[in-house]
């Protein structure tokens, strides 16, 4: 039986003009998670990404933590840094929340629109992350799809070839054992999607749940021969562990 672990990026730089770095604590988040693993000794056999900088360097973060629990000999076919085709599945990327936000509001239709809509408020990022989720609402509904780069149909279609995707890949890794454990940095829309297809629900548990996902809190999917199985959904305690402030939602 096969684990796949769902693990969202660490916090990136939400309300930046590159929203797509991690900020300081993101990278910690990864790191506790890293060190979370190997004080707990959770074997991970393979870990693969979306192609994100959040998300890359997230695996990186949780790398560095945990690759001293890591036999010297299996380095190599846990994690090569150096060889990014041999991790990376596009797949995993995150829906263009930049699209999103912009097609929600006729007058977005540019950055500097939005970006004075912002500057008006008393509290900005309150009032951008109240703007995005007015967005996401929009996005999720499915009546205005034609809008969009990606509509929401079409990302929860490539978010379940993702998973088919990172099970096909297993398989062809011959140092897989039938119980390997394989660990996924992605985002919460991905997350989102993936979950809530696999509790037969539909667009609006997933705008649920995608709201409710902690950076690089942890979710997990059994895969057995009837097919994938929801385990366990958005575990965070290496970040509860450490205090309140390691959670964050953004």
């Amino acid at each position: 039986m096969t684990t796949i672990l769902l693990a969202r990026h660490g916090q990136a730089s939400f309300g930046q003009q590159n929203y797509d770095q991690l900020s300081e604590l993101g990278g910690l988040q990864a790191r506790l998670l890293g060190q979370h693993y190997a004080a707990t000794q959770r074997r991970i056999d393979a870990i693969f990404t979306g192609s994100l900088s959040r998300q890359q360097d997230s695996a990186r973060h949780f790398w560095e933590a945990y690759q001293p629990s890591v036999n010297t000999n299996q380095v190599l076919s846990v994690l090569d840094l150096s060889a990014p085709d041999s991790y990376v599945i596009d797949a995993f990327n995150e829906f263009n929340h930049k699209d999103v936000l912009i097609k929600s509001n006729p007058n977005f239709i540019t950055q500097d629109a939005i970006a004075a809509e912002i500057a008006q408020a008393e509290e900005p990022q309150t009032h951008l992350a109240e703007l995005f989720d007015l967005a996401l609402q929009r996005w999720y509904g499915g009546e205005n799809d034609e809008d969009y780069l990606e509509s929401w149909s079409q990302f929860n279609g490539r978010a379940q070839q993702a998973l088919d995707h990172v099970r096909k890949r297993v398989l062809q890794l011959k140092h897989l054992q039938h119980d390997s454990t394989v660990l996924v940095f992605t985002s919460g829309g991905v997350i989102a999607a993936i979950t809530a297809h696999l509790l037969r629900q539909g667009s609006q548990t997933a705008y649920q749940i995608n709201k409710s996902l902690v950076n690089t809190g942890v979710t997990a999917i059994t895969v057995r021969k009837q097919g994938p199985q929801l385990l366990s959904l958005n575990e965070y305690s290496h970040l509860f562990h450490e205090g309140k402030r390691f959670v964050t939602w953004r």
